[in-house]
């Protein structure tokens, strides 16, 4: 069945919500380690500027639509501070790497083993005895999944649905729930895959895509002197000012990082309303979050 007459289907004469943060079945929550530590958490703003692949502000192209999706949930793949904006990546303090399998050929993040978190909730404490003392100008987290709702419009209806989005470089993914019904993939997925749900008086429509390659944003204003690989999703931010680590500390240090989700799902329009219609063919292209603020308590 077409794409069109899915929708057509399931929006005849209906508008619907559902809320719920959607989780990964094998995510846990661990006990946080003994203190003091060093602990992030996640916050979205749909206000914070929307920049571009090298941290400038940035516009819609023309032919293209945006919106600030709703966030339920996130999951990275990588955290690191450095210490300058010549900091290779990798060369800084790296605080966390989550598993990776080539169950599905290559190398890629297990998305089974993934921490699937939301706002303002703990993602990872370090113990700061762990952490080299020193002082910290960036901070670079490489984004892994996202999960949020998204407004649509189908037949002049306007109504919610869900979009579970994975923009790490390559992810291998067993099965995963985007809101209630499962989907089975049992393979790898590069940069830009999704899945979309919609649930009409009990009747669950999904649906997949990919967007193309490489057209992922990633905001790194440090990219002339420390570059990242191309497809993956190190979202680079710089502190207010240097994150100093001691080694002498009695308390934690919570860090915030503050995610950009300014017009961060864009899609090309074929009608031009500004509205993200599927039905009609409008393609989504970039889910890249516009930025990385990280702020100290």
């Amino acid at each position: 069945m077409s794409t069109k007459n899915i929708f057509t289907l399931i929006m005849f004469g209906a508008a619907f919500l559902w809320t719920g943060c959607n989780r990964n079945d094998d995510d846990t929550t661990e006990p946080l380690p003994e203190g003091p530590r060093l602990i992030f958490r996640f916050a979205f703003d749909p206000e914070q500027a929307r920049l571009n692949n090298i941290g400038l502000p940035s516009a819609l192209p023309i032919g293209h639509a945006a919106q600030d999706p709703s966030f339920n949930a996130i999951s990275a793949h990588y955290f690191e501070m450095t210490p300058s904006a010549f900091t290779p990546l990798g060369a800084g303090e790296v605080l966390y790497h989550a598993p990776e399998t080539d169950a599905g050929g290559a190398m890629a993040i297990n998305f089974s083993k993934a921490i699937i978190r939301g706002e303002n909730e703990n993602y990872i404490a370090v113990p700061l005895s762990s952490v080299t003392p020193g002082s910290y100008e960036y901070m670079r987290v490489s984004l892994a999944y996202q999960n949020y709702d998204i407004q649509v419009r189908e037949s002049g209806f306007d109504f919610t649905g869900t979009i579970a989005s994975f923009v790490g470089f390559n992810t291998y993914i067993g099965t995963y729930s985007i809101n209630q019904e499962p989907v089975t993939v049992n393979a790898n997925r590069l940069q830009g895959y999704w899945g979309f749900e919609a649930n009409v008086f009990g009747n669950p429509v999904v649906l997949t895509g990919q967007a193309p390659a490489g057209a992922t944003t990633v905001p790194n204003p440090i990219w002339n002197s420390s570059p990242i690989p191309a497809g993956s999703c190190v979202v680079t931010g710089p502190f207010a000012s240097p994150l100093v680590i001691t080694g002498n500390e009695t308390e934690d240090i919570i860090v915030t990082l503050s995610l950009s989700t300014n017009q961060s799902f864009e899609w090309v329009e074929v009608t031009e309303d500004g509205l993200y219609e599927p039905a009609i063919g409008e393609q989504v292209v970039d889910m890249g979050l516009r930025g990385l603020i990280p702020t100290v308590n």
